[in-house]
């Protein structure tokens, strides 16, 4: 039974899962796949939806006719925000992480998603958009992952978009150096920043 005390805080007993459930069919969210992604869903398929299901306890199918991933509570659903983070692990698997990059959001409460565009930070057009390209991904991928291992994030350059995986923190850390990439500082400053950031982090962490 709820209690409220004049001297304490609310005391309410825990929202179940069905309470969100506007049908006795439950809540439902569809993910749309690009098309580049769906051979990748049907090989990765078993490890997509075995998370959804065991960890979450969702029901969840692959729609081939809409290219989509559809997942919905079911009465084994016990989290009430399980819906948003199995949806937000589909999301991310068809922004082109890979599984056990976007699985990390379902065992862990502080990642986010984080997606902009390069012309967000600077209208580029032509060579100019090709060089920010260039310099963000680096020889061989080279300066993409530095950022990646000195912030603690992932990163997915599609085209002009950019998606960045981790906590708040890391993902502002990556963000402020491929927007210093975009605007045309050399990959050598923004080591030397990323360095020192690296280096304050395992401090922090000592």
């Amino acid at each position: 039974m709820d209690t409220i005390n004049d001297d304490a805080t609310p005391n309410f007993a825990p929202l179940p899962a069905s309470a969100l459930s506007t049908t006795s069919k439950g809540e439902t969210r569809r993910i749309a796949m690009p098309p580049h992604r769906l051979t990748p869903l049907k090989k990765d398929w078993i490890n997509i939806y075995s998370p959804l299901t065991e960890i979450l306890g969702l029901q969840v199918r692959m729609n081939i006719q809409r290219r989509a991933v559809e997942i919905r509570t079911s009465k084994h659903t016990k989290e009430i925000g399980a819906i948003q983070k199995g949806a937000d692990f589909v999301k991310a698997y068809a922004l082109g992480f890979d599984v056990q990059d976007s699985i990390a959001l379902l065992r862990m409460d502080d990642l986010y998603l984080d997606s902009f565009e390069i012309k967000d930070v600077k209208t580029l057009h032509g060579d100019h958009l090709s060089r920010a390209i260039g310099r963000i991904a680096g020889q061989d991928g080279k300066t993409k992952f530095t950022i990646e291992n000195a912030s603690r994030t992932r990163i997915i350059l599609a085209d002009t978009k950019i998606h960045i995986l981790g906590s708040f923190q890391n993902i502002k850390i990556a963000r402020d150096a491929i927007v210093s990439l975009i605007m045309g500082s050399p990959p050598g400053k923004v080591y030397a920043s990323l360095r020192t950031i690296g280096a304050r982090m395992r401090q922090r962490a000592l």
